[in-house]
């Protein structure tokens, strides 16, 4: 059974679990080994202070009570009436069991209940996984790029994905019944 709900501090540990293994097997290969590791570990404690501070969500889906995947969301600084999904990681270990598309949709309605036009994201143009994920709940290319720096001086190129919420109707929809 998959449960999401909102985090709250003390989900810190898991949430950092989750980031960790998430980042460690999709990004960390990018990396050298040294500043990977580092990396890693950083993203197991960086969770609490998160999820207690500021106007954005951090949801967190648990399948049969084990934590396995977030989101973490809130307003865009750049696009005005979009919401801004900032972080979406899966553990592993939950990779095909669908509990990323249950967040991805429970995430969606969120921000579309939260008044947002629609949401963008940024994900790195070498990750064919998240890539194709992002497509597959809706999102489209919008052609935008950048380069993100993770901290060891070598930035990578990131693509932007953009998924409206509102029709030509102007009617509003989402990927799920929220």
């Amino acid at each position: 059974m998959i449960e999401i709900r909102r985090a709250s501090p003390p989900d810190g540990g898991a949430l950092g679990e989750i980031h960790a293994e998430a980042w460690k097997a999709a990004y960390a290969p990018f990396f050298a080994p040294e500043f990977a590791a580092q990396a890693v570990r950083d993203r197991r404690t960086r969770w609490h202070a998160r999820v207690a501070a500021g106007p954005e969500t951090v949801l967190l889906a648990s399948l049969d009570g084990r934590p396995l995947a977030l989101a973490f969301f809130g307003p865009s600084a750049d696009r005005p009436g979009l919401a801004e999904l900032y972080s979406f990681y899966g553990h592993p270990d939950g990779w095909g069991s669908g509990i990323a598309a249950a967040l991805i949709d429970a995430t969606l309605c969120r921000m579309s209940e939260g008044g947002a036009a629609g949401a963008h994201l940024w994900t790195l143009r070498d990750t064919p996984q998240s890539r194709r994920f992002y497509t597959k709940s809706g999102f489209t290319e919008t052609g935008g790029t950048r380069l993100h720096d993770f901290g060891d001086g070598s930035p990578l190129q990131q693509v932007e994905y953009e998924r409206v919420f509102t029709g030509p109707s102007g009617r509003r929809h989402h990927s799920a019944h929220c």
